[in-house]
Formats: C-alpha cells, sequence, structure tokens
C-alpha cells in the first residue's frame, strides 16, 4: 500500500496542479516516506516543488517538545531556509501573515483517531484560515492505526476547545483526509479541498488499521506504538486525574496506577461490574516508578493495558469505556478518593480538566453517581456513536 506523502512523491502527474504555485508544508515528526525520509526533505528534494514555508502542531514540526503542553516558537529551518511557524505557541490559529507564505498546503500529519489529539483541531484551524484567505488545501493521508471503531459520547455544544474540534465521539474511526471532508460540511466552509488517498488502505485488514508491514514512528513523544494508539481513547482521560498514564515510564498512555491503588482489587471488580467492557484485551497488574510527571520517583500500583497479541479483539475492545469503568470502580473501593486533577488544561482555565477532556460533564456525573450503572452509560452513549456513524457515510474514503 502507498500513503499519499508517497503518492506524491512518486508521481510527477499527481504535483501537476502545484506547478508554479508556493507550497507550505504542515507536518510533525512521524510525516515520513515510506523509507523514513521526512516528508520535508523528500517535497524539498523535487524540481517542481516551491516549498516555502513549514508549519509545526503541538510538539513541534521535529518533535523537539517532550513533554504535554508546552509551546514551541518560531524559527528559520536551518536546512532548507524555509520559515517554521508554531502552532501550538503564541498562536493556535495561523496568523494572515504566516498564510501570506503560501498558496497551497500540504498537510502531511499521522493522527492517533482520537478527538482529543490535538492535530485535528489543528487540522480546522487551518480550513477555517485558508477558507478565509482563499488558499488551497491538499491532505495527503495517512491511516488511523485505531480503525474504524467508533465510541463515546459526542461532544457538547459550547464545550469545543483546542481538544476538542467538534462533535464527535472520543474515537472517531476517520483518517485525516475524512475528517477534513466531514469538518468542511459541519463548518460550511467554501475552501479549496483536496485529499490524496491512500492506496490499498485496508481498515479492517491486517494490522486492523496500521500496515502490518509499515514502521511506527512517534506522531508525538508520548504515542510509541500502536498499542498505545488503540488505548489512546481510553487513556487520555488519566491526564484529568491523578492517577499516572506513565509519562515517565516506556509505556505513556498504555497504562495508569497510582501510589495507593491495589490494581488486583481495581481489575477484579471491573471484572465483576461490566466483564463485558474489559473484551478484546488483556489487564496485567504492573509496577511502575514515574521518573517525571505525576507521582515522579514513587512507586505506583497500576493496570497495563494490552490491546495486542492473541487475545486481542478490534471490534471487541472499548478503551473508553473500560477506563470509565477503572475511574468508577476505584471511586468505589476508596470512598472520597481525590480523583480529579484540577488544573488549567490546553488554555481551558475555567472548567475542570476531565470534563475538558469528555466534551462535558457527563462521564464524570456518571462515574461519580453511586446508583449509575454500565446500562446507564450504555444508555445516553450508544445513540451518540449510531449518529457519528450515520453522520460520517458520506464522507468515508475507503
Amino acid at each position: 500500500m502507498k500513503f499519499g506523502i508517497d503518492r506524491l512523491v512518486e508521481d510527477a502527474e499527481l504535483r501537476r496542479p502545484l506547478a508554479g504555485k508556493r507550497v507550505a508544508l504542515l507536518a510533525h515528526p512521524a510525516s515520513v516516506t515510506h523509507d523514513l525520509v521526512h516528508s520535508l526533505d523528500a517535497l524539498s528534494g523535487l524540481d517542481d516543488i516551491n516549498l516555502t514555508a513549514a508549519f509545526g502542531p503541538q510538539h513541534g514540526l521535529r518533535g523537539d517538545k517532550q513533554d504535554n503542553m508546552i509551546e514551541t516558537e518560531d524559527y528559520l529551518d536551518p536546512v532548507h531556509n524555509i520559515p517554521v511557524f508554531s502552532l501550538y505557541g503564541e498562536v493556535r490559529r495561523p496568523t494572515a501573515q504566516s498564510m501570506e507564505t503560501f498558496d497551497v498546503i500540504l498537510i502531511d500529519l499521522q493522527d492517533l483517531g482520537c478527538r482529543i489529539y490535538t492535530f485535528i483541531t489543528t487540522l480546522r484551524y487551518m480550513l477555517e484560515a485558508a477558507a478565509e484567505h482563499g488558499k488551497s488545501i491538499w491532505v495527503l493521508d495517512r491511516p488511523n492505526p485505531a480503525g474504524r471503531p467508533i465510541e463515546g459520547t459526542l461532544l457538547e455544544e459550547g464545550w469545543e476547545s483546542f481538544v476538542g474540534a467538534g462533535p464527535m465521539p472520543m474515537r472517531h474511526g476517520l483518517t485525516m483526509g475524512e475528517m477534513g471532508r466531514w469538518m468542511i460540511s459541519h463548518l460550511h466552509l467554501d475552501v479549496d479541498y483536496h485529499v490524496i488517498p491512500m492506496l490499498g488502505w485496508q481498515p479492517q485488514g491486517p494490522g486492523f488499521g496500521w500496515p502490518e508491514d509499515r514502521i511506527w514512528i512517534n506522531p508525538s513523544p508520548n504515542a510509541p506504538n500502536v498499542n498505545m494508539a488503540r488505548a489512546y481513547a481510553g487513556t487520555v482521560m488519566l491526564e484529568g486525574t491523578t492517577l499516572s498514564e506513565g509519562r515517565g515510564t516506556t509505556r505513556p498512555l498504555e497504562l495508569f496506577g497510582a501510589p495507593d491503588i491495589d490494581a488486583r482489587a481495581v481489575i477484579a471488580a471491573m471484572q465483576q461490574k461490566a466483564p463485558q467492557w474489559l473484551n478484546g484485551c488483556t489487564l496485567r497488574e504492573i509496577w511502575f516508578e514515574p521518573t517525571f510527571h505525576k507521582h515522579q520517583g514513587k512507586l505506583c500500583n497500576g493496570v497495563q493495558i494490552h490491546a495486542e497479541g492473541p487475545a486481542y479483539d478490534h471490534q471487541a475492545f472499548r478503551p473508553w469505556r473500560l477506563q470509565a469503568l477503572a475511574f468508577k470502580v476505584i471511586g468505589e473501593l476508596y470512598p472520597g478518593y481525590e480523583l480529579w486533577r484540577n488544573f488549567p488544561y490546553e488554555y481551558e482555565l475555567d472548567k475542570l480538566a476531565f470534563d475538558v477532556i469528555n466534551g462535558g460533564p457527563a462521564l464524570r456525573q456518571w462515574i461519580e453517581n453511586p446508583d449509575a450503572n454500565p446500562n446507564d452509560l450504555d444508555a445516553f452513549t450508544v445513540p451518540d456513536e449510531q449518529a457519528w456513524a450515520e453522520t460520517v457515510t458520506d464522507h468515508l474514503l475507503y
């Protein structure tokens, strides 16, 4: 199979509409060709591409910022001598000045298939800016490594944020190219938009979204492998809690834990309360000591989520429900446990971080309600999931 960047680099006919145009690139560390050449270098080596600018999302064009919510600055690329504009620094929306540096922007971003992953918000902001300034956008499409499954409630009206680009569920099931198509429809944008689709991507085939013969490159520093990408729609919620999500370990966002919980008791309680939500993966008790971030230097007891190996069932795995269940049983096992972390999250200063992550308070209210059961969560989540599946049908490319 071929990703969008590989098709563009290999096929001069595909590039023909770019002749005589000033071209920009929006990319990050995972923006590489099949032979691991960064897209910026590959495009710069083409005689018929006039590359005049580049843009970097959260963590930067080259992934220079390790931790979360650390801003990057604009700079001049020392190799290609073009300006690199940060879309996660002084601004998150492209400025009028930066938009004047190109005619067409190529967007080559590896997504994780999760609403909170900020690259899709950056896509929205770039689409809106392109519509305003009369620029063209080409998305060089890449796989959704979490595949087609859909999970979670739709973001509620009024809860849009940098981690909530619109009313979509946590696990949205789209590629970046498809997401752009939905955004243009949802926002009623008048923009010149093109997708260079992948050839041969089989979201239900081997790898369940991520081709088994393609090397994984971290799209952000704490996205180290496909297992993380599959679990992320659940484990990302840990960022709004006092539990460690594994930052400061070698397996971030694949696990959760704290110094003051009994992981075996948590797993047992989860199996008793909603065993159907644990299907498709294996939960394993672990011990870990974060070298930075939450619980730094403290021995934590926790749970690692293995969405891999012989026990993995792509259609059955429900990371959002699994993680929600863990929060609920921890609250029941440890009454009064201080679970919610109150801090400014992604520029939202007056809302609880957990609610910002979930696009509203509904999930937290279910967790906190002692009378609420798993069926109650399904009752208001399943209709949202079904509505989203119906909404995006016409935007699918594969």
